[in-house]
């Protein structure tokens, strides 16, 4: 699987352990500060924390990936993977 997953982005090993590292980082960061933010908007009702918390997780998702990506050298590579989950959520077809 990882085989084909490497072969599919076309990089090194190298690359493909850093752009690993940077989705674990920048999920485990994104995942931190939705935590925050909730604590800042101190919202205790289950019901309206929980979705909230997805939204704004979903929301940052990116934005924590190309901060991440930055120190390990993997921005362009998550600039281009980022444009391309907006493309086809926008329901665009891949050029």
């Amino acid at each position: 699987m990882l085989q084909k997953l490497k072969a599919k982005w076309g990089v090194s090993w190298w690359q493909f352990t850093l752009i690993f590292t940077t989705f674990a980082l920048g999920g485990s960061g994104c995942g931190w500060l939705g935590r925050q933010v909730l604590q800042y908007l101190n919202i205790d009702n289950t019901a309206i924390r929980i979705p909230l918390y997805i939204i704004i997780v979903t929301l940052l998702w990116p934005l924590c990936v190309l901060v991440i990506s930055i120190p390990l050298g993997q921005f362009r590579f998550f600039k281009n993977y980022i444009s391309r989950i907006g493309r086809k959520m926008a329901g665009k077809k891949d050029a």
